[in-house]
């Protein structure tokens, strides 16, 4: 089959991809984006029925195309964010060309070589946007349960009559996991949660939504470079919070009050029955204090900046562990879901881009192999850089190196048109 050739092909059609096409089209570089299912797959294909945005609204900003609801401090649903992004791409006539799988990238010279599941295609520039969470994580010891527990990851849940009646455990309590296990306790199930220590952060404080507060004190805008952990900060695990129903906190404390039955991390498989880390205290709290600390913080924008905001007592925990289980039964449970998060996997990019664990080398999206890039990754660049927040601030920098280095480069980008 012939080679189709284009100046820059973006790979992914979600929101990275789109806000890259945004900026290369209104530079007039000619590109095309290759998704491999449809548009907003991701968003319809791995989230639950109840699934809503954790951050307002007024949060998307993609490229050219800001939050334009009239509900700015709500949280939108699933349907909703897949409309968004549909209009989005309509907006400005992305070219997208939905079902094409790209199998494997190579280079040669200048060039860059796509083989996809309709052909052949070549770019002097390749995005890749396809975002961090690529293959289900399953434990080694799910493949030891026994057959009679229906075992589901997280992006293959939907709601709880996807389940057979009975108990269910949840293991995992990262955003995931822990709305995953509202979904099932508002439901009127019995649920099991393996708590790990992924850390919590209030809804609303001081009369604000947090996410508010730390957008005015540049908490998204703070880069890696300037994070206290540096580059670790991209496998930090996100805080727990939910928008569900106009938003609120998730304190698992309160719904163990409720009845939930909470453990310590996930150990082992053995004899019928699972065993737990004697950690669950340990986790609460320190997800509480995490909480805590982010309302320090608040506290001391407020005085710094003058601010008038009514005073609010702090959180005081509900439930405290006394009895701790170090197994559980597992005669009791009728599912299992698995919210223990994704393997990366770029190793269909046959370029030396990557370290020992497989993830890409860069600096703010700009690969070690020249003409490569990435987008849409957590803490790519900043905070916001995963969120319809801040990707288009890292599209825009990406779109305006390439013009950069293509005034440098013997290659230069042709304009569409």
């Amino acid at each position: 089959m012939q080679t189709q050739h284009f100046p820059v092909i973006v790979v992914g059609g979600g929101q990275a991809g789109l806000a890259m096409s945004w900026c290369l089209t209104q530079r007039g570089v000619k590109h095309i984006i290759l998704e491999r299912s449809h548009l907003g797959w991701a968003w319809q294909a791995q989230r639950w029925d109840s699934f809503c945005l954790v951050t307002p609204n007024w949060q998307c900003r993609l490229p050219g195309f800001p939050y334009d609801g009239d509900d700015p401090d709500g949280f939108m649903v699933k349907a909703q964010i897949i409309d968004y992004l549909r209009r989005y791409a309509a907006s400005f006539n992305a070219p997208l060309t939905e079902g094409v799988n790209v199998e494997r990238i190579t280079k040669q010279g200048n060039r860059f070589y796509l083989a996809t599941s309709v052909g052949p295609y070549s770019a002097d520039r390749v995005v890749i946007a396809v975002g961090n969470y690529h293959q289900p994580r399953f434990p080694a010891l799910a493949a030891r349960l026994p057959e009679a527990i229906v075992q589901v990851h997280s992006s293959a849940y939907r709601n709880a009559a996807q389940l057979p009646p009975g108990e269910v455990l949840v293991v995992g309590s990262a955003q995931s996991g822990a709305q995953i296990a509202e979904d099932l306790h508002l439901s009127g199930r019995q649920v099991h949660l393996c708590v790990g220590s992924a850390p919590r952060v209030a809804r609303f404080y001081r009369g604000r939504d947090v996410v508010a507060w730390l957008e005015d004190m540049g908490h998204y805008r703070l880069t890696v470079d300037d994070h206290p952990l540096g580059e670790d900060a991209r496998r930090k695990t996100n805080h727990y919070v939910t928008g569900r129903d106009g938003g609120r906190d998730i304190d698992l404390r309160a719904f163990a009050l409720q009845g939930m039955k909470l453990y310590g991390r996930l150990l082992d498989y053995e004899g019928g029955q699972l065993s737990v880390a004697d950690d669950l205290a340990r986790n609460l709290d320190a997800a509480d204090a995490t909480s805590q600390k982010i309302k320090d913080s608040i506290d001391q924008w407020i005085s710094e900046q003058g601010i008038s905001a009514p005073v609010e007592p702090r959180y005081q925990p509900v439930w405290q562990p006394t009895e701790t289980s170090h197994h559980i039964d597992l005669s009791r449970l009728s599912a299992i879901v698995w919210a223990v998060g994704f393997h990366t996997d770029f190793s269909w990019i046959d370029l030396p881009a990557f370290n020992q664990q497989g993830y890409p080398r860069h600096q703010r999206g700009i690969s070690t192999v020249p003409g490569l890039y990435f987008l849409g990754l957590p803490w790519l660049w900043t905070w916001g850089s995963g969120r319809f927040e801040g990707v288009g601030d890292d599209a825009q920098y990406l779109a305006a190196q390439m013009l950069a280095e293509s005034e440098n480069r013997d290659v230069r980008i042709p304009h569409a048109g």
